[in-house]
């Protein structure tokens, strides 16, 4: 859903030959025709690190979209293959730990470069470099349905396997200078976006690298939905719905998880055609010389006219973007590159801004 307009966008520009790789043959159809049949495919198991390592050879740059379960073990042989890379697989480990191995390599690796991670770190670290002292960052973000359909008022425009991880995973925050850990899906506010109107967010493992990379003493990230999707998801889950343990059941045992997502993801599959929408709020207060601090914003619509999803959209251009930085050579620090500390250099930030309004995504920005 998302790397197939990567590589569209990518096979555009006549600078780039683009080679798209994937186990599933019908994914691979379809990003040919995204594509206008101006990319090459290849059918392997990305899951084999060998098999990543041998379709790289040759390649300039690498884009890594794939499911966050084999996010990390695809970068890692990326970077053992010394290829320059930019990734958006929402991988559950921490890809700041290939650091050394990048640097030893001669790779610039830049990591979770979508909308969120990716465009919302970025405005993160533009904010902090800008502010004298920056006390408070909070990113809220969601990808909806434009027609919500009950009971779920939610349909899933990237893995549904790696939204149910985030309905699970224990959220890291930032309070007073410290980590803290609270439980997926608490702390429920109402919010409003302009022409969407009410919605909820709640606390998700969202800032990841920003833990590690900025001195900002209060941070979260929220995930936002129509009204109750947090209640019905918190009731699936105290129930042992996501549950990875086996249980038995009719003489046999299942894990919940497998059985639920089963039943579930198809109900939760965008029909084609079918509108979605994305929100991103990140908020920044401080004080510096320029104001107390930043609010940037952005809602994005199903683009009707390419058929594209707003997730896809919002996800892929600010990958496809980086890619060209580093390929272009104005991205070229060896290591693992989060995007907040891209957003340290302000002329890249306002390039990755001017390219996304140049796709249909406009972020508007406000100084306080």
């Amino acid at each position: 859903m998302v790397g197939s307009v990567i590589a569209a966008d990518l096979a555009g520009d006549r600078a780039y030959e683009v080679t798209v790789a994937d186990a599933d043959a019908s994914a691979l159809d379809a990003a040919r025709t995204r594509a206008r049949d101006r990319i090459s495919t290849a059918e392997a198991d990305l899951s084999d690190p060998a098999t990543v390592r041998g379709i790289v050879a040759a390649a300039d740059i690498v884009i890594g979209a794939l499911p966050g379960r084999l996010g990390r073990a695809a970068l890692q042989a990326v970077i053992e293959a010394a290829r320059n890379c930019c990734d958006i697989s929402f991988m559950p480990q921490d890809p700041l730990e290939l650091d050394e191995l990048a640097r030893d390599q001669g790779v610039t690796a830049a990591v979770d470069c979508g909308v969120a991670p990716g465009l919302s770190n970025m405005l993160a670290g533009y904010a902090v470099s800008r502010l004298d002292a920056c006390e408070r960052i909070v990113i809220y973000v969601g990808g909806l349905p434009r027609d919500p359909q009950p009971p779920w008022n939610y349909k899933a425009a990237f893995s549904p396997a790696d939204v149910i991880e985030e309905y699970v995973r224990p959220a890291r925050l930032v309070e007073q200078g410290r980590v803290v850990v609270r439980d997926a899906l608490s702390a429920v506010e109402p919010i409003e976006f302009a022409g969407v109107g009410a919605l909820e967010a709640f606390n998700t493992d969202g800032l990841r690298s920003l833990i590690r990379t900025l001195e900002v003493p209060n941070m979260v990230e929220k995930t936002v939905r129509y009204p109750g999707h947090a209640d019905l998801m918190r009731a699936f889950r105290e129930t042992g719905l996501f549950g990875e343990e086996p249980v038995a059941v009719a003489g046999g045992t299942v894990r919940p998880l497998d059985a639920v997502s089963r039943l579930l993801f198809p109900q939760w599959r965008y029909e084609p055609g079918e509108e979605d929408l994305t929100v991103l709020r990140v908020v920044a207060e401080g004080k510096g010389e320029s104001g107390g601090g930043f609010t940037w914003e952005m809602v994005d619509l199903y683009d009707r006219a390419s058929g594209t999803t707003s997730m896809a959209r919002t996800t892929a251009f600010p990958c496809a973007i980086t890619a060209r930085l580093i390929a272009e050579g104005r991205l070229a620090e060896p290591g693992v590159i989060p995007p907040e500390l891209i957003g340290r250099r302000p002329e890249l930030v306002q390039h990755v801004l001017s390219e996304l309004a140049a796709r249909g995504v406009r972020v508007e920005t406000s100084s306080k």
